[in-house]
This record gives C-alpha cells, sequence and structure tokens, in this order.
C-alpha cells in the first residue's frame, strides 16, 4: 500500500474526520477547504435568509433522541431466530462502531466524499448540479450531502423539485448544527433503505449477505454501497451481474480518493460473492409458538409497539422439540385424516411451566387458528385425575381406597335422574381407586365426585391454572367442561411436579432495543397442590400407563398418564408425562362432528404421546416419580 493511502483498517481506530484529511497535499487541501468555507458561508447565508419562508418546516431538535422504527425479533429459548415482526420497515438498528469500516469508507466515497469537510451542504456539488440540470432542462442530477438525504429521508416526500431540494438543503444545515458528524453518520446507515423492505445496514447485510455489517468485507461492502442509488434494481438478488458493475463503480471511487490501493480494489473485485436470502417476506418457523406470542405482546403493548419497537423477545420454546412435535402431528395424522381433521400438542416442563413445543393444527399454511391453545374441547375421562386428587386431598381416601362400580343415579334438578354408564356398559363392582381410574371407569368418578363436593373439585381446577369456565354439574368429573389442550398440559405439569406451579406461558424475557428488560417470567414456584395427594395421583396414573387403558403409551421409563374419550366420539385425547415434560394430545374435527365408532384416546392418541415422547427425550436421563411415602399425609 502506498504511504498517501487510506488503509479501511485504520477507520476504527482513527477518528474519522483525521482519516480523510490522510494522503490529500497540503496545497490541495488549503485550496478545497478554502473554496469549501467560502461557498459554505455564502451558501449558508442565502439558504438561511430563505429558510425564513420555510418556518413551517419540522423541528429537527427531535433527532437528539430519534430512534428509527426497528423490527421486533422472536427467538427460541436456546437463541434461535423464529421470526421478525414490522410493518413497512424491517430495520435492526446497530451502533456505529459494529458497522465495518469497510462499508462506511464505500458509503462515503461514493455518496458524499466531503462528509466531513462540509457543514451539511457541498456548495461545489450543488452548483456542478445546478449547471447539469439547466443544461438539461430538467432536474436530472442531485448533488445530495448524507444530512440532505437523512433530511429527505425522515422528513421530506421524494418528489425532485427545487423546493424541495432547498427544504433539504435547510434541514441539512440544522441537522449539522445539532449532531456531530459519527452520529450523523449512524442515523444515516440505519435509516437508509436497501430494498426488498430492508431498512438500515445490519438488517440489508444478513439478507444480502447472511452477516452481521461489522463482519462484512469489501467487496461486499463495495456492493452494499452501489445499491443505495436503486435498491430495487441494482439488488444483487434481482441482477448480480447489475450489482457487480455498481460494485466496481464504488471500488473504482474508492481509489480514486486513495482511500484504498489498486491491489486492494483488484482482490475485492475477485472476491467471490455468497448472497444469503430475502428476509423480509419469509415465513414465521413455528407460526403456532410466534402467533401465540404476538397475540399476548399485542394485548400488552399494542400492535404499533410490537411492529416498530425493535423488541428482543425469547420465548420458552425449544426449537428441536417443536420439530419433532410438528413431525409426529404431521406424520400420525394421515393415519386419522379419514375420521379426524385436525390434531394438537403442547408440550411443558412441569419444574419451569415453561411451554416447549406447540403444534395447533396440522397445516398452519391453511389456517391460523391455534388448537392447543384456542380450540376448547371436552376432555373426556382425561379430567378424572383432578376429581381424585381432591379426595386424596381430603386424607380420607389414598389410592387404594375402594370404590363401587354399581347402578346408580341422581337428580340433577331435572324431570329425569341422572344415571351414569361405563365405556362398555357393564358393572365391575367394588375396586380400588387405582383400579378404576386404570381401567376409566366412569361411575366411580362420578360417586367420588359428589362425596367430595363439585365445588371443591371446581376449586382444584382453578389451583391447577385452569381458566375456562367451568359448569358445576354432576357430569364434570367425566369431562363435562371444554377445556384447550395447554390447560390440559398444564394441570398435569403441577401434578408431576408434586404441587409446584409457575406461570404457564411461552414467553421467556422481552427487552426494548437498549435492553431494558420489559418481561421478566423467570419461574417462581409456588406450592399449589398437597404433596402426598399429588404423588398419590401420579402413583395411580402410572398404573393407568403399566396395566390400564394407557398402556400404548409405554416409554421404557416411568410415565404417568391418563387417556380422554368423549361420550359423543368427537375428542380423543392422552395427557401424561413424566417428572421434566407434560404433555397432551388431542384429535376431533373442527366442525365438531363425531369421530366414529372405535375412536379412543388409548388406542388413537396413547401412540401419538408415545411416539413423541420417545424422540423428545432421547437424551433426556430417566427420572423417578417422588412416592407418596416421601410426604406427609393430610389428616381427614
Amino acid at each position: 500500500m502506498s504511504s498517501s493511502a487510506t488503509s479501511p483498517r485504520d477507520f476504527s481506530s482513527r477518528s474519522t474526520s483525521t482519516l480523510f484529511l490522510r494522503g490529500i497535499g497540503n496545497a490541495t487541501l488549503t485550496t478545497i477547504l478554502t473554496l469549501t468555507l467560502l461557498g459554505s458561508a455564502g451558501l449558508a447565508g442565502g439558504l438561511m435568509g430563505v429558510a425564513i419562508s420555510y418556518r413551517d418546516l419540522p423541528d429537527v431538535t427531535s433527532l437528539a433522541s430519534f430512534s428509527p422504527n426497528e423490527t421486533t425479533y422472536i427467538y427460541d429459548i436456546n437463541g434461535k431466530l423464529l421470526t421478525g415482526l414490522h410493518e413497512e420497515e424491517n430495520r435492526q438498528v446497530v451502533p456505529l462502531a459494529k458497522i465495518s469500516p469497510h462499508l462506511k469508507l464505500s458509503v462515503l466515497a461514493i455518496e458524499d466524499s466531503n462528509f466531513y469537510q462540509h457543514d451539511g451542504i457541498n456548495p461545489v456539488g450543488i452548483l456542478r448540479a445546478a449547471i447539469t440540470n439547466y443544461q438539461a432542462g430538467q432536474t436530472v442530477q442531485g448533488a445530495s450531502t448524507l444530512s440532505m438525504q437523512l433530511a429527505k429521508n425522515l422528513y421530506l416526500t421524494p418528489e425532485r423539485a427545487f423546493s424541495r431540494k432547498l427544504a433539504e438543503a435547510v434541514l441539512a444545515l440544522r441537522i449539522d448544527q445539532l449532531l456531530s458528524k459519527d452520529e450523523i453518520l449512524q442515523l444515516y446507515l440505519n435509516q437508509v433503505y436497501w430494498g426488498h423492505n430492508t431498512y438500515g445496514v445490519e438488517t440489508a447485510a444478513r439478507s444480502y449477505f447472511n452477516k452481521s455489517a461489522e463482519d462484512l468485507t469489501l467487496a461486499e461492502s463495495a456492493m452494499m454501497a452501489g445499491i443505495i442509488k436503486a435498491p430495487e434494481g441494482y439488488s444483487p438478488f434481482v441482477d448480480l451481474d447489475l450489482a457487480k458493475e455498481q460494485q466496481n463503480i464504488v471500488l473504482g471511487r474508492l481509489e480514486e480518493l486513495k482511500w484504498i490501493t489498486p491491489a486492494e480494489a483488484e482482490a475485492a473485485r475477485a472476491e467471490k460473492i455468497t448472497l444469503g436470502e430475502i428476509t423480509s417476506y419469509q415465513r414465521s418457523q413455528a407460526p403456532d409458538v410466534t402467533n401465540t406470542v404476538i397475540q399476548e405482546l399485542t394485548e400488552r403493548f399494542g400492535r404499533e409497539a410490537l411492529v416498530r419497537g425493535g423488541f428482543r423477545v425469547q420465548t420458552t420454546l425449544d426449537w428441536k422439540m417443536q420439530k419433532i412435535a410438528e413431525e409426529t402431528v404431521r406424520r400420525n395424522h394421515q393415519h386419522y385424516a379419514y375420521a379426524a381433521d385436525q390434531m394438537a400438542l403442547v408440550a411443558v416442563d412441569p419444574r419451569t411451566h415453561f411451554i416447549k413445543a406447540i403444534v395447533g393444527g396440522v397445516d398452519n399454511k391453511k389456517s391460523e387458528f391455534n388448537r392447543a391453545t384456542q380450540a376448547y374441547r371436552q376432555p373426556g375421562s382425561a379430567f378424572k385425575p383432578l376429581v381424585y386428587y381432591t379426595a386424596f386431598a381430603t386424607g380420607k381416601y389414598t389410592p387404594d381406597s375402594m370404590v363401587k362400580d354399581s347402578p346408580v343415579s341422581f337428580n340433577d334438578g331435572g324431570l329425569q335422574r341422572y344415571k351414569p354408564q361405563n365405556y362398555d356398559r357393564s358393572f365391575q363392582g367394588s375396586m380400588s381407586i387405582r383400579q378404576a381410574l386404570a381401567q376409566s371407569r366412569n361411575v366411580p368418578a362420578i360417586v367420588m365426585g359428589q362425596k367430595v363436593g363439585i365445588k371443591n373439585v371446581i376449586d382444584v381446577s382453578r389451583k391447577l391454572g385452569i381458566t375456562s369456565p367451568i359448569p358445576n354439574v354432576i357430569s364434570l368429573p367425566l369431562g363435562a367442561v371444554d377445556l384447550t389442550p395447554v390447560e390440559m398440559a398444564s394441570a398435569y405439569a403441577t401434578f408431576a411436579n408434586n404441587g409446584w406451579q409457575s406461570k404457564t406461558t411461552a414467553i421467556l424475557q422481552v427487552t426494548d432495543p437498549t435492553g431494558k428488560v420489559l418481561i421478566n417470567n423467570t419461574p417462581q414456584p409456588k406450592l399449589v397442590l398437597n404433596p402426598w395427594a399429588a404423588a398419590a395421583v401420579n402413583s395411580t396414573l402410572q398404573t393407568v400407563v403399566q396395566s390400564g387403558t394407557g398402556v400404548a403409551a409405554q416409554i421404557g421409563r416411568p410415565a404417568a398418564g391418563k387417556t380422554g374419550t368423549t361420550s359423543s366420539e368427537r375428542d380423543v385425547w392422552f395427557v401424561g408425562y413424566v417428572p421434566q415434560l407434560s404433555v397432551a394430545v388431542w384429535a376431533g374435527n373442527d366442525n365438531y362432528s363425531r369421530i366414529g365408532s372405535g375412536a379412543t384416546g388409548g388406542g388413537w392418541m396413547a401412540p401419538v404421546w408415545r411416539e413423541f415422547m420417545s424422540e423428545a427425550l432421547k437424551d433426556t436421563p430417566v427420572q423417578y416419580f417422588e412416592p407418596p411415602s416421601k410426604f406427609p399425609k393430610p389428616q381427614g
């Protein structure tokens, strides 16, 4: 490199104004500065006089605290980007220090090489453009400085007219009086449009080259600088050859200014460009999760703040688990599509009550309705554990307590008496609660509901986090209530954690662009159930999987769960858990039509649950449930 050339590597270690003084001879520098100062003084005086006619121009003092609209980004729990939310402007703001020196030089070289020497306007450039436009009889050439471009982008319309150019100049002078050159350059680079709905250097760099702006090479920087003039036309996504031509123009200008050497320019021209992909219009990954998060954040902050505020949202989603869930639902629905048009799955971590995976339907491209969080369906026998927990919590019953499975009738307040029936229309007489739950007998559950009181069962449901309306009816123990899969998975998660519960959520943390924490959902567990009674439920539901209606859910490790099949044959469920994960799986039809005879939670959903859990827990150590004997039994 020649001694008079400016190295882009010096950019980060020296003030930018000093950088532009290097390589310019003293005589030349004196001449340029003299002409610039004289021209600027005269023109500035004239413009400030004209500015009296522009009293209605925007007040630029707000720029001192100006923050451009930013894209909100949503990530999984491990930092994988799931989607970005924005309106017209897809932008991520970065400080000047986080932008490649190559890009700063390239933009300045092609857009405003005297940026650090003028006061917001370039008199020589304006004069040259005026002569050219006069000769052409129309506006064909501009002389906008970065300050003028910034003024236009922020405050003015894009019309090509003398009045607008004059307004630009006035605003540019005001901007240069208010902000430092580095502040103006930072604003400009974060504000400028780079095509394909990408605004600002960081978003453009990640789209065009799949890297951060601070990592751009000279070749990539020159190509990006060449795009600014006509972003959609010069985009390498549209015409790579044309983009290379623009890149060559920028590199030539850098050589002319002696900001790079011929060797550096040649190396940049020869560098192979590896393009990224257009990011602004990409479909969200894990839309069932992101839509759930978006709905919650919109209710809290409003739609406008969400799409413009540049929030960083860390969800509780585990991307790997989410992909397993999606594939499990897709594959298994093929077997049942003839009878059930939809299926949903939701996984909750009992230790944190974080939602780890959500699948709200078999094809979210056709419908964004999330059946895991929005579909209220009857859980059938999957509701029975809540009744038996209520019994255990009284201290009067244990899993080995005997109940009767015999004909019984109740006055339901109407003209007819309610006579509950078992699924197979038979009665088996006296049996233990463990046997009754394992075989999913209906009559014992109804009888137990009456003994402990339906109101108390409802109270337990509320403690478990169920917020849906719950009717006080005799048939409630059989699942005569409309609940969502996420409510069921969350309720069972509290059993799995021996009665400890945190708020069930899909959002771990939300910060603004400065890093200020707006939402922090770090788990704050509270003991909401009696530990002995919860452990008794866990013990009883393990029998369901070991030898009851849920044997198809066996996964080679301790697991608890319950099947659910509604008497109307509209819904089939399996809700089950290990100490580290609680999962609800449901299938049915959106129009509430019958699935068909023979469809059961044990036959249909238990195998789906088993398939998902086997893959999701493949690298998770086996953990055993705490036995009831570890906890003091409540006094009856």
